[in-house]
This record gives C-alpha cells, sequence and structure tokens, in this order.
C-alpha cells in the first residue's frame, strides 16, 4: 500500500520532564538544531507524501494552534483536548471523525529520525490489512539517542511483535505506527493509553514490527537537547 494520506500527531502532553522549558513552552515546540520537535515530525510525513495531519493539543493549546497555522503543508487539522487531556487512545478515538475509515499513520511530536527518508514509506509498503490491525516502526539502542529504558517488542522472524520485558534483545518502539481504526470500534474518548490496544493486537497476533533505517532521537528532559543536537550534527556530517 501507498503511504496514508493521513496522519495523527500526539502533540498533547504536558512534557512534566521538560521543565523549566515546558513551563511556558509546550514540548513540541522545543527546539533541536533549529527546529521544533513537531516540525522535524510534519516535515517527514510531508516527504512521505502525506497530505493531512490531525494535531491534537491541550498544555499551552494556543501556542501550539498559532505555529502550526504558519505551515502551508501538511494540511493541518485540530483536535482540540483543551478540556480534557485524553492520553495516547483516547487523543486517537476524539479524532477519528477526522481520521477517516482506512489505516493511518500515528507519529508521537516529541521523538524524530535522520536519515531513512523512506521509513514511513517502507513500513507502508509493509503493512497487510488482512493479517495486520497494528504495524509499528522500530529502532535498535544502536540507533537511538535519548532513550535510557527498556526494550519494547520482541520481533518473530514473521514480523509479528511481543512485549520485550526489557529484553536485551528486543527493539525500541520509534514513535510511528499504522493503525486500522477497526482495532478501536466501539471505544469511548475518555483518557486512556495506546498500550491497551497494541496488548490486544498482540494476544490476537495481529501486532506487527517494521525496523527504521537511520537515526532515532527522543528528547525527554533539557538535558537530553545536546545529545540530541550532537546527534544531529554527526548525522549531517558523517561522522
Amino acid at each position: 500500500m501507498s503511504v496514508p494520506d493521513t496522519a495523527m500527531v500526539l502533540a498533547a502532553g504536558l512534557g512534566k520532564r521538560m521543565r523549566p522549558i515546558t513551563d511556558t513552552l509546550p514540548k513540541p515546540l522545543v527546539e533541536i538544531a533549529g527546529k521544533t520537535l513537531i516540525d522535524w515530525g510534519l516535515d517527514t510525513l510531508v516527504r512521505a507524501g502525506v497530505r493531512r495531519a490531525v494535531v491534537n493539543v491541550h498544555y499551552l493549546a494556543p501556542l501550539m494552534v498559532a505555529h502550526l497555522e504558519r505551515r502551508s503543508e501538511p494540511q493541518i487539522l485540530i483536535s482540540d483536548e483543551s478540556e480534557k487531556l485524553l492520553d495516547s487512545a483516547g487523543g486517537i478515538i476524539k479524532a477519528l471523525p477526522l481520521l477517516g475509515d482506512g489505516p493511518f499513520l500515528v507519529l508521537n511530536a516529541d521523538t524524530f529520525w535522520v536519515g531513512g527518508d523512506e521509513n514511513l514509506r517502507d513500513v507502508a509498503l509493509a503493512w497487510d490489512a488482512a493479517r495486520m490491525d497494528i504495524l509499528v516502526m522500530l529502532t535498535d539502542r544502536a540507533n537511538a539517542t535519548g532513550h535510557f529504558g527498556g526494550t519494547d517488542f520482541l520481533m518473530a522472524a514473521d514480523g509479528r511483535l511481543r512485549r520485550a520485558a526489557g529484553s536485551p534483545d528486543g527493539h525500541i518502539y520509534a514513535g510511528a505506527a499504522i493503525l486500522h481504526p477497526r482495532i478501536l470500534a466501539g471505544a469511548s474518548a475518555e483518557p486512556h493509553s495506546l498500550n491497551l490496544y497494541f496488548d490486544r493486537a498482540i494476544e490476537s497476533g495481529r501486532m506487527f514490527g517494521h525496523v527504521m533505517a537511520g537515526h532515532w532521537i527522543t528528547v525527554g528532559t533539557p538535558d537530553a537537547i545536546p545529545f540530541a543536537e550532537a546527534a544531529v550534527a554527526r548525522y549531517a556530517t558523517g561522522k
């Protein structure tokens, strides 16, 4: 399949670990190497051919909306969670009327990657709606900056996933996925995590993974910013 036309960009979090920067600035507007986190992601979507991005907002929402209004592409649709923060799954469910009936991309607004411009196209090529409800992009520790937790998933030879429980042989979830809305059927737009649906898809054998190319970067605390910028610079110079 081709890359979905529509992406859900998860940008409504409080960014508490990024304080004091996020006392006055939403985390997706934190700059890395002269570009905001959310613009790293949105630029990646544009290069992949995504035409429309639904962005959920909550914390300091007017700043987010003002920033997004300055973009000419992709088309931005705002899913406003100002009254109630809905977490990852609740936010997607609230936005379903804007996302359409077919598979769509999900992208975290606070992670990005350098290199691997074909990653989203490769994920789309790997998608098989007959076998999959969720297909997530994965990375390895050696190709990640800023991740200090355990691994997330173990991948079988056919791409099926199970929870890694921190296994050193596991992969890290790289903050991008294709999701079929049927897995959310009947769910309410109340606060809850996408992990619930990951677990359901794993149980039914319909959760798959694809290992990305390039270098993945996550920025969780202010101390992580210089490491992220160094990783961008290293990749730019090939060192």
